[in-house]
């Protein structure tokens, strides 16, 4: 099992940035994916940015592509997410997860088995 927990997050205007941390312990040796999702009310979970431990591929979602960073420091075993130009629709609840079962992009919850707590995010227009 991997432990996540997350910090950052919180309040901040449009057009504005904001740096979500996910430090990882436990089993990460068996992590091959980390994905960050958001769940916005009333909405399902949804995955906006991945990233593939072995060869270091990633995924965007078309929402925050170009406005969004996913980063991993090794020796910390923390993954970032650096939000840039945020927008008020970017406003929801941020969980990073950890893909243990396969060494493949997931892109939906079910392939992610560890989650972190969660994070608020608000951005006031």
């Amino acid at each position: 099992q991997v432990q996540l927990v997350q910090s950052g997050g919180g309040l901040v205007q449009a057009g504005g940035s904001l740096r979500l941390s996910c430090a990882a312990s436990g089993r990460t040796f068996s992590v091959y994916v980390m994905g960050w999702f958001r769940q916005a009310p009333g909405k399902e979970r949804e995955l906006i940015t991945a990233i593939r431990y072995n060869g270091g591929s990633t995924y965007y979602a078309d929402s925050v592509k170009g406005r969004f960073t996913i980063s991993r420091d090794n020796a910390k075993n923390t993954v970032y997410l650096q939000m840039n130009r945020l927008k008020s629709e970017d406003t929801a609840v941020y969980y990073c997860a950890a893909r243990t079962s396969f060494d493949t992009m997931s892109y939906a919850p079910p392939g992610y088995g560890d989650w972190g707590q969660g994070t608020q995010v608000t951005v006031t227009s």
